[in-house]
């Protein structure tokens, strides 16, 4: 029996159990999209920015657990999707990019053309080092096998976006069913003798250790694993930190989670992290933002042991991790909670005392967080919402104020989510990150942390929210710009701004007549007063809303690793427990079991 090759695409995603994809049609899809209208099983999403859909197919998996696809055409439709591929890419998150292309005949390898056709050109040549795979189907026969390898490629290991070129003819051809193609995946059989090894070694380093830290990171939730991790921490013992994707793993009050540590991290968390004699990490790849500037500076007095899934990640660090191991997150955590099993890990009572006091005596937010000038701190307000939204709210932020001020200071519990990108940080992510991670709960409310600034950047996604009533609730930090830039032209060109807010030419608009012009309910939030009238109606009312609250325009974010002056007048970059503003060097000293760094002594604070 004959079938079109676009059937084919449209029972695959049935077959996968795909009920939501992301995309815009054009002539290199439009067979695509009519298949998959005319099964009726997946829900096109139509967004307005191809970039936008990337986006939401990233959260849309990460709130549902299921990969979803992203639709693009051929040209400008390929192009304006690599901003969300990339940021999948870096933040390790599966997703299909199906795109069309111009008839084959144009799209052999051979052809040394720099346009293809009408609008044509190599987008699998363009997105091959940010995918894990990449291909043109250019037999009818081929369909099948591409989308079942593809499929399996993208969340096997590792997992990370791949990207599939069907040229327009071949989408729109049909093929004997029995010529099709199936692909058969070999999946490794798992090697558990290395292993067992492995959780021996780390099960003595934690027996030896007086202050054991286990980091955990969002390989564990990509693992399936974050409901073992009350198992892990009670068969271990050991104090713990998340890293910022992991932070909606486990409740934020848990008596063995001590905070989220790096250059924009909580200071009681960067002193816990620092004084360690033993870091094991799992499931995060430690990027510069959690291990500062200078790898030397990092837990200096402790050994490390990292479990990661990614032996490129394990081996970027030369010496510097004692114990690699590349295991599954799950599969580690399992092994090491029955090895354990009824043995005793000593206990570090006072290794516990301490970490209980740094919480304690540096809370978040603290004192450098009071409201100034009138306006509302973004700190404090984080604070005060995370007592207030729903138990089940799923939490997306765009970058600068929402990104920084948000993952220090929310408080995450129950079944809570919290999601943003940290590997790109693009601006304009929230938004269309709220989209998928709405549908991922068949459309349940979903609260968007953004800013003025990163609204701008995917503002037309406000009708897809519209279109589809989502219960949406977006907070829009208004600060006149793009105030982490402000902060740096403080630093390096003596307080002079350029393009960062309305003086030195960028602006935005006024978000109440946005609100409105997107048939949207709008609120404002100026004092702390009209948040106690405004929050209890933003949550109870199920439909689109936006929130504009007014802070400081030259509020700082605190605390952070920056550079100091030393008493000679010379600058210094601290270590990074030594964090901005800076405690006075008789503090720092009593905090520092392991003693105070040669630079902080040097610091006049």
């Amino acid at each position: 029996m004959n079938i079109k090759v676009s059937d084919v695409i449209a029972q695959f995603l049935k077959d996968k159990e795909i009920k939501h994809v992301f995309g815009i049609i054009g002539a290199g899809n439009a067979h695509i999209f009519d298949s998959i209208n005319s099964l009726g099983y997946t829900e096109i999403v139509c967004v307005h920015h191809e970039q936008a859909a990337v986006m939401a197919m990233g959260t849309y998996y990460r709130t549902c657990g299921k990969i979803s696809a992203a639709l693009l055409t051929t040209g400008a439709g390929s192009t304006n999707a690599v901003t969300g591929v990339v940021s999948c890419w870096m933040d390790s998150i599966p997703g299909l990019l199906i795109s069309g292309n111009e008839k084959s005949i144009y799209t052999t390898e051979e052809n040394p053309l720099r346009i293809w056709g009408v609008q044509g050109y190599d987008s699998c040549k363009m997105v091959e080092g940010v995918t894990k795979y990449s291909a043109r189907v250019m037999k009818s026969q081929n369909v099948r096998y591409e989308l079942e390898k593809s499929y399996f490629i993208t969340g096997d290991k590792r997992p990370g976006p791949v990207w599939l070129d069907i040229p327009m003819d071949i989408q729109g051809s049909y093929v004997d069913n029995s010529d099709l193609i199936a692909f058969e995946n070999h999946k490794e059989i798992k090697q558990y003798s290395s292993l067992d090894s492995s959780v021996d070694e780390v099960i003595q380093k934690l027996n030896q250790a007086k202050r054991p830290l286990l980091w955990l990171g969002h390989g564990i939730r990509f693992a399936n694993a974050e409901n073992l991790l009350p198992q892990l921490l009670e068969a271990t013992g050991a104090a713990a930190l998340v890293t910022w994707q992991g932070i909606d793993m486990i409740n934020s009050d848990h008596p063995q989670v001590f905070g989220r540590a790096g250059v924009y991290g909580q200071r009681h968390s960067n002193f816990i992290l620092q004084n360690c004699d033993f870091l094991l990490t799992i499931g995060t790849r430690l990027a510069i933002p959690q291990v500062g500037y200078d790898l030397s500076e990092f837990v200096r007095e402790a050994s490390i042991a990292s479990v990661d899934i990614d032996p490129v990640e394990l081996e970027k660090f030369n010496d510097k991790i004692e114990l690699k191991i590349c295991a599954d997150a799950n599969d580690f955590i399992t092994a090491l909670i029955s090895k354990i099993g009824s043995k005793t890990i000593a206990k570090k009572g006072e290794w516990f005392n301490y970490c209980s006091q740094m919480k304690e005596k540096y809370p978040m937010p603290g004192p450098e967080h009071a409201d100034a000038n009138g306006f509302i701190n973004s700190y404090k307000f984080m604070d005060k919402i995370s007592k207030d939204m729903p138990e089940d709210i799923i939490v997306t932020t765009d970058m600068g104020t929402a990104l920084l001020s948000g993952h220090q200071a929310l408080k995450i519990r129950g079944q809570q989510r919290l999601m943003t990108s940290t590997g790109l940080g693009e601006m304009g992510f929230g938004l269309p990150a709220a989209v998928g991670a709405s549908f991922g709960l068949n459309k349940g409310q979903v609260l968007c942390l953004n800013c003025d600034g990163g609204m701008m950047m995917n503002l037309q996604e406000l009708q897809t929210i519209t279109h589809h009533q989502l219960p949406i609730k977006i907070v829009v930090f208004n600060n006149d710009g793009y105030l982490m830039i402000k902060h740096t032209q403080k630093n390096l060109f003596k307080g002079r701004y350029s393009s960062t807010n309305k003086s030195s030419g960028v602006s935005c608009p006024n978000f109440t007549k946005v609100a409105a012009a997107f048939e949207m309910k709008s609120y404002t939030i100026r004092t702390w007063e009209d948040y106690e009238k405004v929050i209890p109606e933003f949550f109870n009312d199920k439909v689109p809303s936006i929130c504009e609250v007014f802070m400081d325009p030259e509020q700082f974010f605190y605390p952070k690793l920056g550079l100091a002056l030393k008493e000679d007048g010379s600058i210094v970059s601290p270590p990074l427990e030594d964090l901005s503003p800076f405690v006075s060097r008789k503090e720092m000293e009593e905090n520092m079991i392991i003693g105070i760094h040669p630079k902080s002594k040097s610091i006049v604070p």
